[in-house]
């Protein structure tokens, strides 16, 4: 038994529509990544790589529609030379604008509708950022009725899912913690606040002039923000 077939559902201000997919692609992609910045620090020979947050997951899926119809075959021994179509063919650029439509605004949503992939155990939701289409079929009266359409999404990220899987412990707290051998002020600064310019505080909090003088086995506190 094979796969269900994909759809796309698009929810817009006037409420949902679902687009079916006549065949199922043949893959798709799903891409991951995360931003960083360099910061400068005094007394190191390089920058530090300060991680500032992860990039919303990319799907990337080409889809093929296809509206067309055959003529049904007429029992005159007549020989129509190109593609007929028969009169229940539509033009398939219907749905391929309902598609692209999805990268617009949304009237009172002040934003592009969000667009969910489902596909087997794929469920993507996420805002379409790129669509290409191109047309392979026409009927004589040049009728697109077949297109591949190339879809980009990227994925919608809850801001409380995000605090969940945080790792980072909470800094709203005062803690200590004891030096260790090559450690630095601003390794520490990044491991607690996620920046190594925090250094600085963490220096005044502890009376800290130079901050290459911290030996290990010193205990520096970490001060609450």
């Amino acid at each position: 038994m094979g796969l269900t077939k994909a759809k796309l559902i698009i929810e817009q201000e006037t409420g949902s529509h679902t687009i079916d997919v006549l065949f199922n692609p043949s893959e798709y992609q799903l891409t991951d990544g995360a931003s960083y910045s360099e910061k400068k620090v005094p007394g190191l020979d390089g920058p530090v790589i300060q991680y500032i947050s992860g990039d919303a997951t990319e799907l990337s899926v080409s889809l093929f529609l296809d509206t067309y119809v055959p003529n049904t075959p007429s029992l005159l021994p007549v020989s129509v030379p190109g593609i007929g179509g028969g009169d229940s063919s539509t033009d398939v650029s219907q749905i391929t604008r309902k598609i692209a439509d999805a990268t617009s605004i949304d009237g009172s949503l002040h934003r592009p509708p969000k667009v969910t992939f489902q596909w087997g155990s794929l469920n993507f939701e996420g805002v379409v950022t790129k669509v290409s289409h191109t047309y392979t079929m026409f009927t004589e009266s040049g009728m697109p009725v077949r297109a591949k359409v190339n879809l980009t999404f990227k994925s919608l990220i809850s801001p409380s899912d995000k605090r969940r899987e945080s790792p980072f412990e909470s800094p709203d707290r005062t803690k200590y913690r004891t030096v260790k051998e090559g450690i630095q002020l601003w390794d520490l600064a990044y491991a607690e606040y996620g920046d190594p310019d925090m250094w600085k505080v963490i220096a005044r909090a502890n009376g800290i002039l130079n901050p290459l003088d911290i030996k290990a086995g010193q205990i520096v506190k970490l001060p609450a923000i």
